[in-house]
């Protein structure tokens, strides 16, 4: 089959919006601290293994090399994150050019990724978020180019692709089904009909194998996960929340991804392409019934976007070169304002200063700071969850340095979730600590098998330590508070605990077991 799409591949023009996607965060990445989830995925660095309890293993290997080859700096810690994002960036124009695009489309749907505030807050921090948008992306360009091609070894990388998303997060598996079946819907149905489809789908099992082996070694925890998840968020996100979630991340630029989602449908020139369309129908409704948090789709929006560029292009011609930037700046500029809002490119006096104003003079924009309490606070909440760790882990590291050598050898660290643990972990060579003891997330994969130590630094932000340890331990001291002040863990507490009674043992072990079967 020839090549039906043989134009210009504008990469150099791309690569424009690529250096914007990353001098953006470069600015960003260093200004606050890490994220309480960064810290989670730095720790599974430290123990790689084909899955954990609440993740692939990828990130888990990103994580080793971050820490092996960068160092463990916040800066460090983003560098893959930042290429994630701007390689989406990267591949939203190369989709753009397959569907018959030029530079004013390339421009508009760039931009509008680079500048959406869904993708600014998710393509920066250390999380299998932009990951697993980067593997959905990189699918359907890939899917594009054996259709406009027929060229098998798109399949097989293809294949590839499924399979290393898989190792990155599990809704991969759900996109991918989405985009087959909208192929077959669709007239290009015939391409799926070979034996180098099957072939490819076997690369993909081949590289996710390890990964279902160790799940079903492990009692199938995705499964618990998900439960957990489901229980404790999930089944509180209400349908009418997620529709409207859609409409508004993107903010301004809804009208590009829309108008491209649309244009799939009504327009001749990209008919071929209508299986993008109808795989965003498909896992929009899977998510909306089981009440999906509103990212879990991001990732199908650069395929809307590239066409919504390329729409844009179509109906603006360019002898109307006035309508042209105008448009830009209406579906761009709105957002470009409110970056501060979900990209940390200012310090943090100073982005506190910028939401005050905001916040006041638009009312719309209080809900970027309103918490799970429901309540109003002065950054958002994934900013807060950026601060205090620091402090936590030396305050915890004063109290082990307060005791001597002999009963420092006789001595646990435990910390109550895992933002806690990862910090105390992540910092535990700079303020010499030992290793920290959990039962919360993948902590309980590697965790101690007792805990009887007869001295106990415990970290901790519940308020009934007395109910919970009075009648377990001999004694309980408060030696140190989380102060920092606008840190979501700001009252976190440090506590020293002495002479714990078997009792506390007993209590710990069937804790452990419980969820180690789960």
């Amino acid at each position: 089959m020839p090549y039906k799409n043989r134009r210009p591949s504008y990469a150099t023009f791309i690569l424009i919006f690529v250096a914007v996607k990353i001098i953006l965060n470069a600015f960003a990445i260093s200004n606050f601290g890490f994220h309480r989830d960064e810290l989670l995925h730095l720790v599974l660095g430290d123990h790689l293994d084909w899955g954990y309890k609440e993740v692939p293993p990828l990130i888990g290997l990103l994580a080793k090399i971050t820490l092996s080859v960068f160092g463990h700096s916040v800066f460090a810690a983003r560098i893959f994150s930042t290429l994630a994002g701007a390689l989406i960036i990267w591949l939203a124009g190369l989709i753009t050019v397959e569907l018959g695009g030029k530079r004013f489309a390339i421009t508009v749907a760039c931009l509008s990724l680079i500048f959406s505030p869904a993708f600014a807050a998710s393509g920066y921090l250390f999380q299998p978020v932009v990951f697993d948008q980067l593997w959905w992306v990189l699918t359907v360009w890939l899917f594009i180019k054996y259709l406009n091609t027929a060229n098998v070894r798109y399949l097989y990388w293809l294949g590839a692709a499924v399979g290393f998303g898989m190792l990155t997060k599990y809704s991969m598996i759900f996109f991918t089904g989405s985009l087959v079946v909208g192929i077959l819907i669709s007239k290009e149905r015939k391409l799926l009909f070979n034996r180098h489809v099957i072939y490819a789908a076997l690369v993909g099992i081949v590289i996710f194998l390890p990964n279902l082996i160790w799940q079903f070694v492990h009692h199938l925890p995705v499964l618990t996960h998900m439960k957990e998840l489901r229980e404790t968020q999930l089944d509180y996100v209400k349908p009418a929340d997620f529709i409207e979630g859609q409409l508004l991340v993107n903010g301004p630029a809804f009208l590009v991804w829309f108008t491209g989602f649309i244009s799939l449908f009504i327009s001749f020139r990209v008919r071929r392409f209508r299986f993008m369309a109808i795989a965003y129908i498909l896992i929009f409704l899977f998510l909306l019934e089981m009440h999906g948090k509103t990212y879990y789709i991001f990732g199908a929006y650069p395929m809307l976007f590239a066409a919504g560029g390329y729409a844009f292009e179509r109906i603006i011609k360019r002898q109307a070169y006035i309508l042209r930037p105008i448009a830009l700046m209406v579906v761009i500029l709105p957002n470009i304002l409110i970056l501060p809002l979900v990209l940390p490119i200012f310090s943090l006096q100073h982005t506190t200063t910028f939401i005050k104003h905001a916040t006041e003079k638009y009312s719309f924009l209080r809900f970027a700071v309103t918490w799970e309490d429901q309540k109003q606070h002065p950054l958002t909440q994934d900013y807060a969850d950026m601060l205090g760790w620091e402090e936590m882990a030396k305050k915890a590291a004063d109290v082990y340095n307060s005791l001597t050598p002999e009963q420092q050898k006789n001595t646990q660290l435990y910390a109550d979730n895992y933002g806690e643990a990862g910090a105390l972990h992540h910092y535990r060579h700079k303020y010499g600590l030992p290793d920290v003891v959990s039962l919360n997330s993948s902590f309980q994969l590697w965790a101690a098998d007792t805990l009887s130590a007869k001295y106990i630094i415990y970290v901790d932000d519940d308020d009934n330590v007395e109910r919970r340890l009075s009648h377990v331990v001999e004694t309980y001291t408060q030696k140190g508070e989380v102060t920092t002040p606008l840190a979501r863990e700001r009252g976190t507490r440090i506590y020293l605990l002495t002479n714990p009674s078997p009792k506390l043992n007993e209590i710990y072990q069937a804790e452990l077991a419980k969820k180690r079967l789960q």
